[in-house]
């Protein structure tokens, strides 16, 4: 696994470019959290990829206009067990939740 730090600035459909060279990939976003940082907007992302795709995407995120900064790095397994868990469907209920952590 795969972490990238993005910081960008906040216009019209930057975000979205910075998205879809992962979709257009085919690559399974694990995990996307974006945020305010500043002046500026931050998304990190866990991704599953090969250095070849690592080499691309970087090179794609940086093409962006609005892009200012690109950073990877090789994701913790602890990171990967807590602070990237998968968040549960907002239609499943606390009993169905309840259920899933007793099954874990």
């Amino acid at each position: 696994m795969q972490v990238f730090h993005i910081r960008y600035r906040n216009a019209q459909g930057a975000l979205m470019r910075i998205l879809n060279a992962v979709s257009r990939r085919g690559l399974d976003l694990a995990s996307v959290h974006a945020e305010y940082a500043g002046q500026d907007h931050a998304v990190t992302l866990l991704l599953q990829v090969t250095p070849k795709q690592t080499g691309q995407l970087c090179r794609e995120w940086h093409a962006i206009v609005d892009v200012i900064e690109v950073r990877s790095g090789a994701a913790l397994h602890s990171q990967e067990a807590s602070g990237w868990a998968p968040h549960p469907p907002a239609s499943e209920t606390v009993a169905q939740q309840s259920a899933r952590a007793a099954l874990a």
